[in-house]
């Protein structure tokens, strides 16, 4: 009787457990209230302050620097703690050389409107693509990059538009393969809304891939990256940093790899002092 006891209450609070984690998994994966404190985005020197709409009515506050000449727009796309600061720090490195950079910000970020989930970023981002193609940037001449959380929105992007190159840092094969690592005990395959399928995007992505990963990556392991790299096949080239972890993004040492990966696919790039 103890022992018939005992396991039910075990299974009741396993109940609870999963439950809770079913409940709350949204705040876990959108950790907009753990983002910097954004900057005022009508003084930042080169950028100039963007509204895209949405195709559901939102109104996102975002960051925009035009590109100098015929040079690529690197559009960009952050991780689930960060925000408008973090990705102005993570691409200061490719300002100097000429680059178009804008920095969407999602919804329910930075005290824009809504509330993320999968379909919302995904959203969020055809917004962007749309306001630089109504702006005079096809989407031949954007390269998608996406941190993290933000490669899941790259990828879908990329997979469903004509871009000219997809940027992956500290990428994962999809969020349920993460959160399966973290949470061995439960099913987290069946209960996760959103899933962000990198891995199984990939093959309808025509664009070169260029994959960036720390093998001291403590939050997506850097086998995330080989396996991506590998359904990448001959599009995809994986670039590894030994002893790097998953603030990665923010490491000067990825401008220049980025760089020379422009400059081989016939991107044309301006060095300034």
């Amino acid at each position: 009787m103890k022992l018939a006891s005992a396991i039910l209450i075990g299974l009741v609070l396993y109940a609870v457990l999963v439950s809770a984690l079913y409940a709350m998994q949204r705040p876990m994966i959108f950790r907009a209230d753990l983002a910097p404190t954004p900057p005022a985005l009508n003084s930042v020197p080169g950028f100039q302050e963007v509204h895209v709409r949405t195709e559901d009515g939102l109104d996102l506050r975002s960051l925009y620097r035009p590109a100098e000449g015929d040079r690529p727009t690197l559009l960009f796309f952050h991780g689930n703690a960060d925000g408008l600061s973090g990705a102005l720090q993570a691409t200061s490195g490719l300002v100097r050389h000429g680059y178009g950079i804008f920095l969407l910000e999602y919804r329910g970020y930075a005290r824009n409107p809504g509330k993320p989930s999968e379909d919302g970023l995904y959203a969020d981002g055809r917004g962007a693509l749309r306001w630089l193609d109504e702006h005079g940037v096809s989407s031949a001449r954007i390269v998608l990059a996406g941190n993290s959380l933000g490669s899941g929105v790259a990828v879908e992007l990329a997979a469903s538009h004509q871009v000219a190159g997809l940027v992956l840092i500290s990428a994962y094969t999809s969020l349920p393969d993460v959160a399966a690592a973290a949470f061995p005990f439960v099913p987290v395959r069946l209960l996760m809304r959103d899933r962000f399928d990198n891995i199984g995007k990939l093959s309808r992505v025509k664009a070169p891939i260029l994959i960036l990963h720390g093998t001291n990556d403590l939050t997506i392991p850097h086998s995330h990256a080989v396996a991506l790299a590998g359904e990448a096949g001959p599009r995809g080239k994986l670039e590894t940093f030994p002893g790097l972890g998953h603030e990665l993004v923010y490491d000067p040492v990825i401008s220049p790899v980025i760089e020379r990966w422009l400059s081989a696919l016939g991107m044309k790039t301006i060095s300034k002092p």
